[in-house]
């Protein structure tokens, strides 16, 4: 199926379809939805797993949850997962996307509000590749084989970084020369995203104290006034912040000193070391998986010092954002670990009653008045959205 650029741009009417993309290092969500300026409507959605290795996994389901296909084979590359996901829509019978929206976790300091992609925004990602070398790399694989295999089809930049950009001087300057300032180097803050459909998702009018928990392999704490990223806990990259999956979080930079001097690491051990070898699976020596850390707490004390660190972390910047906030109305959890461990949020609440945080039971994180709830996290809706809004700007 070809996708001609006139069909996108031509369109007026009120509801268009669109195709979000949200891609890791080696998976590609995907979603196809109905959008108009009121309502999101889920047609499908899907993950391709395990990309590059011998177990790859496509699955898509239908709005409803139904499985539409799971196949087990492998997948080589994000090209070959572009080719399923198209194959996939060509036979589906649903309507063919007018757009593509990108999740993209860091443009650099030239790319913060959500664009139309071409020629000069490619350029600006590659050189802002460096700020997220997990993820940048692997969404211009994205963008490239979706321009190959939808020509013509407009493609946009949604930005995890774009939430963040009103956060005062005070939380987004970081404490180093002021020359390194005028490069770009600041808190930047991630997951925005995320933490943007959360807010969609919330009652209006939204808590003017909220803190959201995006807890999954990758984690992020982030303090919101009036619907307002005010802080956050990642920094430069998504490296910072709280203990994660396979990453560090903040860590003294004389750790780092030291590693370079005394075992003579250079950058690209050290980016391997806090991106590939730290947090979870650095200190239970087992792995990243939450749910198997849980298995092995039992029995392996170093699985069970990694969830409590884990928990630690977390509570300590959810305390440093309401702090922030001077108290606390609302604390969202979300994410994998966020939306389905009971154990973690338990353990994080359970440090946070001073607060006026109460867990309660699992009926009340739904309710209005609950001071603690667990919201799906919403990308790719979101992506959607945003996709929806930049097509139909002019």
């Amino acid at each position: 199926m070809t996708y001609e650029s006139g069909e996108a741009v031509t369109n007026t009417q009120p509801q268009q379809t669109t195709l979000s993309l949200n891609s890791g290092s080696s998976s590609l969500k995907f979603g196809l939805y109905h959008v108009n300026a009121s309502r999101t409507e889920t047609l499908l959605s899907g993950t391709a797993e395990s990309i590059g290795e011998a177990s790859g996994k496509f699955h898509v389901q239908n709005s409803q949850g139904n499985t539409l296909t799971y196949d087990t084979a492998p997948i080589p590359s994000q090209r070959d997962a572009i080719i399923l996901i198209g194959q996939f829509l060509d036979g589906s019978k649903m309507p063919a996307p007018a757009a593509i929206g990108h999740r993209i976790v860091h443009g650099g300091p030239k790319l913060r509000q959500h664009c139309l992609i071409d020629d000069t925004v490619t350029q600006q990602l590659e050189a802002a590749a460096p700020f997220a070398p997990l993820h940048t790399p692997a969404a211009l694989s994205v963008i490239r084989f979706a321009q190959e295999h939808f020509p013509g089809l407009p493609q946009i930049a949604c930005f995890d970084t774009t939430f963040h950009i009103g956060m005062p001087e005070v939380a987004r300057v970081l404490p180093l020369p002021r020359e390194l300032q005028l490069e770009g180097v600041q808190r930047y803050g991630f997951h925005g995203l995320s933490c943007e459909s959360i807010l969609h998702q919330l009652s209006s009018p939204v808590p003017s104290r909220l803190v959201i928990a995006h807890l999954g392999n990758g984690a992020s704490v982030t303090a919101v006034r009036d619907g307002k990223s005010i802080d956050t806990s990642m920094g430069l990259t998504p490296s910072g912040g709280v203990i994660m999956g396979s990453r560090s979080g903040d860590l003294d930079p004389g750790v780092l000193v030291y590693l370079m001097r005394e075992k003579k690491l250079d950058a690209a051990m050290l980016e391997d070391l806090i991106d590939h070898r730290s947090g979870l699976a650095g200190i239970s020596g087992i792995g990243s998986d939450m749910r198997s850390l849980h298995s092995a707490a039992l029995s392996n004390p170093a699985a069970r010092l990694a969830i409590d660190m884990f928990c630690y972390s977390v509570r300590k910047a959810i305390a440093a954002m309401i702090a922030v906030l001077g108290g606390v109305d609302v604390i969202v959890f979300t994410g994998g670990i966020g939306e389905n461990d009971s154990e973690v949020r338990a353990s994080i609440c359970a440090g946070l009653s001073w607060a006026g945080i109460s867990l309660g039971t699992t009926q009340d994180l739904t309710a209005s008045h609950s001071s603690v709830k667990v919201l799906a996290s919403q990308e790719d809706e979101q992506i959607a959205r945003h996709t929806w809004s930049l097509l139909n700007a002019a």
